[in-house]
């Protein structure tokens, strides 16, 4: 090992005795508790819809979750009062909190109990002095603030005692305060309540959680369906390597490169089991406990890409704001490394086989390497236009389409007017548009990079982006020679995933070819 890593390497064991949370460790139970538990139609009785919080989790629950207002109630477990109060709170808590919420992604409703005497200051940080006592804000305002009865201007406001007194009572405040009909009798997924993407360009930025949800999921279908085999492990190595470095989620990142410094460990190359697909089973099982964003990803709903149906957009949506995003991040250098390695990733993992063979059949018909990374995000985005315009025929005949998030040639006018020219009527009878090349790309740019992340830029989910371009090759262990963008772009955030991008090259020249034992 060069010196470098071995200054590296040392620094990540001093490093290590920082508790940090792991993507494939279990969070301690003090720790934050997971917004989205199973609420099936079999839950278990006893089990509760509101989110049990205390000093320890208040902060980062708070902080880490995607929805836009929380309602936090403040009670003591001996108060006869508190207890009587908790069927109506959890009544309301079953409307927006976990995967099967009829109104997911919109209120966090959370509780605390004073009596403990671990959450002793952080009531008296709200000035609790009757119980129960609920405050109303969002979520990124409970951690940092407070609330005092004197004080005047605050973005946490406590609800009063008669206007929460009842479900019926509550759900009628929350609906006052957003416009909404909500109904303690809503069964039935719907999304007339979430305002359309089309016209807001600030709606992009809520789907840096989108783009997590899409890169976990894709992922656990990649385990499930045990598609990892000799012939696409290259694919998915280089499809790591360009997460590490661009992904514009910190907590994705980090996920990605444990997840490739591990790689060879979790899925080897060469093994001693008795069958190739004995290796192929067991590999893909291992690598399936790992949680790539994090603990409590997926979380098992939409927020930008949701549709009015179950059915509808969702993954599929969610993955194309994925590639989006990684392809306003690369460098020029990057370029025909990211465009074939999106090619190879999809036609190696998505399951959908006719959108498969279409991509598929886009990136062959590529001739020239790409030269720039505006060459790369022209591309794609044109490759999404013309995926659109095949489902806008067939959705149309079958009336299979999202009423409320029809497929359309993107971008619309209103969020970008200066890209387009004119309209001409072609003969096929598609619309074809006279684009604004430039004005394309700077949409783009801005639209999958600085937008995407620009209400979250303060969190630690949306960080500043990366450039992770390089000329280093390094030679994974299928012989396949790629940019080491995603090495550099670890060393280069911190020491930590310095120690380990150096450490994962280092074993990689020094690995020796495994022999299987003699009989």
């Amino acid at each position: 090992m060069s010196q470098t890593c071995l200054i590296l390497a040392s620094s990540l064991l001093l490093l290590l005795f920082i508790p940090i949370a792991s993507s494939s460790l279990p969070l301690s139970s003090s720790g934050s508790r997971s917004l989205l538990r199973a609420l099936t139609g079999g839950k278990p009785a006893g089990v509760d819809y509101a989110v049990d919080l205390n000093a320890t989790s208040f902060d980062a629950v708070l902080r880490d979750t995607p929805v836009t207002y929380a309602i936090v109630e403040f009670f003591a477990n001996w108060c006869p009062a508190c207890r009587n109060y908790k069927p109506q709170y959890e009544k309301v808590a079953r409307l927006f909190n976990g995967p099967d919420a009829v109104h997911p992604g919109i209120l966090l409703m959370g509780r605390v109990d004073c009596a403990s005497k671990i959450n002793s200051d952080l009531c008296d940080k709200f000035s609790v002095s009757h119980y129960p006592m609920l405050f109303w804000g969002p979520p990124s305002k409970f951690p940092s603030g407070g609330w005092q009865p004197t004080e005047e201007k605050s973005e946490i406001l406590a609800i009063e005692v008669e206007d929460a007194r009842t479900a019926d009572k509550l759900i009628a405040w929350i609906n006052k305060k957003l416009g909404s009909s909500y109904s303690l009798d809503d069964d039935n997924f719907e999304n007339e309540h979430l305002p359309s993407n089309i016209s807001d360009p600030q709606q992009i930025a809520r789907a840096v959680y989108d783009v997590e949800e899409a890169t976990a999921s894709a992922f656990e279908i990649i385990f499930k369906h045990k598609m990892i085999k000799s012939e696409t492990r290259a694919s998915l190595i280089k499809f790591l390597q360009i997460l590490v470095a661009h992904h514009p989620s910190k907590r994705c990142r980090e996920g990605s490169a444990e997840v490739l410094v591990n790689f060879d460990d979790l899925n080897p190359p060469d093994t001693w089991l008795a069958s190739e697909q004995e290796a192929i089973d067991n590999g893909n099982a291992v690598l399936g406990t790992f949680r790539i964003c994090g603990k409590d990803i997926p979380r098992g709903y939409w927020m930008f890409c949701r549709g009015s149906r179950n059915d509808t957009r969702g993954f599929s949506c969610g993955l194309w704001v994925l590639l989006h995003s990684l392809s306003v991040r690369i460098d020029d250098k990057e370029s025909q490394f990211a465009f074939t390695t999106t090619c190879d990733f999809v036609n190696s993992f998505f399951v959908c086989e006719e959108c498969r063979q279409h991509f598929h059949k886009m990136c062959s018909s590529v001739k020239s390497p790409f030269g720039t990374s505006r060459d790369f995000v022209l591309w794609l985005w044109s490759t999404h236009n013309k995926v659109n315009e095949r489902l806008m025929e067939e959705e149309a005949s079958l009336g299979t389409g999202d009423p409320k998030f029809p497929k359309m040639i993107w971008p619309p006018k209103q969020l970008c007017p200066a890209c387009y020219g004119s309209n001409n009527k072609a003969k096929d009878r598609r619309n074809e548009v006279d684009w604004d090349m430039d004005e394309v790309y700077r949409f783009l740019v801005d639209f999958y990079g600085k937008t995407l992340v620009s209400l979250y830029k303060n969190k630690d989910v949306g960080h500043e982006v990366l450039s992770g371009s390089s000329e280093d090759t390094v030679a994974s262990t299928n012989a396949v020679v790629v940019p080491v963008g995603a090495a550099l772009a670890i060393a280069l955030a911190s020491c930590a995933f310095g120690a380990l991008a150096c450490y994962w090259r280092s074993r990689q020249k020094s690995r020796k070819p495994r022999r299987k034992p003699e009989l």
